[in-house]
């Protein structure tokens, strides 16, 4: 059995043919669509996640001068700004998690549990938590949020001051694409049937 995940209509899940889909014929969410190869696609996605997320925190993010005076900070810079304060230090770390740990923590989970399974190997021990768990921190892995709020609050002090991107913000970039391209290949009922086998 399968329930779709906006309207809880619960279905009796068939495998759909090769290049179909299985959709909800309540509210027409797509609930079964497996990909050719989409195994080899999300290891190599959540891979360069990895990478990007641990490059752009070493790298420069933006760069702002007004009035003679410039300031450059990184995305772990800006995520810890409120860390000076001890009454905003939980507010610091909420953000550094939320941007920067969770998404690693997800790509790094993802890969744990299909690396075996594209191997054609059985899964890895405890690979259904671990799944679980990835599927639970999907709302909380932000670091797509914070691109675009960062695009957008970019554009609004742009006239007040001299804007650089540095390379952190054009990685940002690129993982706003690479979460959307992993959210489309991901077929969760084919990870799971993968897992119960």
């Amino acid at each position: 059995m399968i329930a779709c995940p906006h309207c809880d209509a619960v279905y009796r899940a068939v495998q759909p043919a090769p290049r179909a889909r299985a959709v909800c014929a309540r509210c027409h969410k797509v609930l079964i669509a497996p990909h050719r190869q989409a195994g080899q696609r999300l290891i190599a996605v959540a891979l360069a996640v990895v990478v990007l997320i641990g490059a752009a925190t070493l790298t420069p993010f933006l760069r702002v001068e007004a009035g003679g005076m410039s300031n450059a900070t990184s995305v772990l810079g800006a995520a810890l700004a409120f860390s000076a304060r001890p009454m905003l230090m939980a507010l610091a770390l909420a953000v550094a998690a939320l941007i920067v740990f969770v998404p690693v923590l997800r790509a790094l989970l993802i890969l744990y549990v299909l690396t075996p399974i594209v191997l054609d190997r059985p899964p890895a021990r405890h690979a259904r938590a671990a799944f679980r768990l990835s599927e639970a921190l999907r709302p909380w892995s932000m670091a797509e949020v914070f691109a675009i709020g960062c695009a957008v609050a970019l554009v609004k002090i742009s006239d007040l001051a001299q804007v650089e991107f540095g390379p952190a913000f054009w990685m940002f970039s690129a993982l706003v694409i690479l979460i959307v391209v992993q959210d489309t290949f991901m077929c969760r009922y084919s990870v799971w049937t993968s897992l119960e086998k």
